[in-house]
């Protein structure tokens, strides 16, 4: 959360230890929720607490006491999914916005109209819409409805997420939460009367994956984006790293900022291209934006890209230009590195540092050892260490 705020965000998501749609998360309890809303108000930054599950009747006594603290807590809205949660929401916490999660699958709208008449504040619309059906849909709502679609991170292959698959093979409700992921696993074939001999139905040498997506990403289209009429473009976080937050929250938030700036001579800058591809992912492309078949969904691998890793994350960075982090990765004296902060393009270098004694070792390689550096400039409490990855031989 600290790091999406600082990189830009205008606001941040999150979950409580209950009706959220994230159950393999660490989320937050109701103190933490508490301190974390705080936070993100002191620095300007609004909060959104999910209450997304479809949640069966074991799970609503506990409901009003948690809406209720949410209202208490001062939750600037809260992301919900199923009639039932909103009308608890509308009686036991009636000071708090309703936003309408992609859950409902928002298509058209008319269905964006009947949220906006019981109250919501902000729909969330279904994953599978055109930029034509955004534009038609912004066009036919009240204007004091606020549009929200995701932009990027991963996409479930079922339809707005709606998907029954994981519960089916391990008993794993992803409605709840706790979604197995089997659209990920490798599939193979058995015969009835051949227990135990797999057969192979092979796309390439790793296997096949049947229902495997591929991940979203919208950094070259943010005009596009904007021109539909969409008022939140939203990142994927949750079970994401502090770099992974940093690294695309501040490459959308350049270039949100350089269009906004001047639209009529917008050029992205090259570097938040650069970003998002530098952190941990599939093989991107466009969701259904420009219709379904623009550049395919399917992924035919289970394999991540990873050109990248972080060498250090920050201890204490000064405006002196000193600088500890704790390492990550190792490197070697001279090697390559990248400086990552909020607001400014990396900053590439040649290592020199030292270690807790003074000491200019050629070779940093302990967990955890903190490693101090000088740079002619302030260094942010927030920045990054990276390097590009080592290749095997």
């Amino acid at each position: 959360m600290r790091f999406g705020i600082a990189y830009g965000a205008d606001a941040v998501y999150m979950a409580g230890q209950r009706f959220g749609m994230r159950a393999a998360a660490a989320n937050f309890d109701d103190e933490a929720l508490r301190r974390c809303i705080a936070e993100a108000h002191a620095h300007g930054v609004k909060c959104y607490i999910t209450v997304n599950i479809m949640p069966s009747c074991r799970d609503l006594p506990a409901l009003p006491a948690y809406l209720e603290l949410l209202q208490d807590a001062g939750a600037d809205a809260m992301i919900v999914a199923d009639v039932g949660v909103i009308r608890m929401a509308q009686k036991y916490a009636p000071g708090v916005p309703l936003h309408i999660s992609t859950q409902t699958s928002i298509l058209n709208p008319e269905a964006a109209n009947f949220w906006a008449d019981i109250g919501a504040e902000r729909v969330v619309l279904a994953r599978e819409l055109s930029l034509e059906e955004i534009a038609e849909i912004r066009a036919k709502t009240p204007k004091a409805l606020e549009i929200e679609a995701f932009v990027h991170g991963a996409m479930c292959i079922s339809y707005s997420g709606r998907c029954l698959i994981s519960q089916y093979m391990t008993g794993r409700d992803a409605n709840h939460g706790a979604c197995a992921q089997p659209c990920r696993w490798n599939y193979s074939l058995m015969e009835e009367k051949r227990p135990g001999e797999f057969f192979p139905v092979e796309e390439d040498s790793r296997g096949t994956y049947l229902y495997n997506s591929k991940d979203m990403c919208m950094i070259e289209h943010i005009p596009e984006l904007i021109k539909a009429g969409i008022d939140s473009f939203k990142i994927e976080g949750r079970n994401k790293t502090a770099y992974y937050t940093a690294c695309v929250t501040g490459a959308y938030r350049a270039a949100v900022d350089a269009y906004l700036a001047d639209p009529e001579h917008y050029v992205m800058p090259q570097f938040c291209l650069d970003e998002v591809n530098k952190v941990s992912h599939r093989e991107y492309y466009t969701g259904f934006y420009f219709g379904p078949s623009a550049n395919g969904q399917h992924y035919g691998d289970s394999q991540y890209i990873r050109d990248y890793e972080v060498v250090g994350m920050p201890v204490d960075c000064r405006e002196d230009g000193t600088a500890v982090f704790a390492l990550k990765n190792r490197f070697f004296k001279g090697e390559e590195l990248e400086l990552l902060q909020p607001g400014h393009a990396p900053y590439s270098f040649h290592a020199e540092a030292v270690n807790d004694d003074g000491e200019a070792l050629d070779l940093f390689n302990v967990p955890q050892m903190k490693v101090h550096f000088q740079f002619p400039f302030a260094v942010d409490r927030y920045a990054i260490l990276r390097k590009k990855k080592e290749r095997p031989e």
